[in-house]
């Protein structure tokens, strides 16, 4: 059985709210879980203590299960110091478009003109 530890939603419409929970990976995402872990309300400022709860000792225990926490868990747990930060690269999230570049173009253009009539 292939276990994650992944959110589960619940809240209504544009109030979300999430459950941290143990479950297997080929139930739905608010289906059937094993475990409640903890809670996830986004909604609370980033600096709040209430917006990530998390019962620690039953979240080591399932990772000492082979359970693998989704991509967005396994950030709070580095937040948390349980897991070690894994290093990301994404050299393309920093690269304008083919629209921005093209008007940062013409802007650089544009600003160069009056620079250059001024200098005469």
């Amino acid at each position: 059985m292939s276990m994650k530890i992944r959110l589960a939603r619940g809240g209504s419409k544009k109030r979300p709210f999430y459950s941290i929970v143990a479950t297997d990976s080929r139930n739905p995402r608010d289906g059937r879980f094993l475990e409640k872990l903890g809670t996830y309300n986004p909604l609370l400022a980033r600096d709040s203590e209430d917006r990530v709860r998390m019962n620690m000792d039953r979240v080591k225990h399932w990772l000492g299960l082979g359970a693998q926490p989704t991509d967005r868990i396994a950030r709070m747990l580095e937040a948390a110091g349980v897991v070690e930060k894994k290093v990301r690269n994404n050299p393309k999230a920093a690269v304008p478009g083919k629209r921005m570049t093209e008007l940062a173009a013409k802007k650089a253009a544009r600003n160069a003109a009056p620079a250059e009539a001024a200098s005469e």
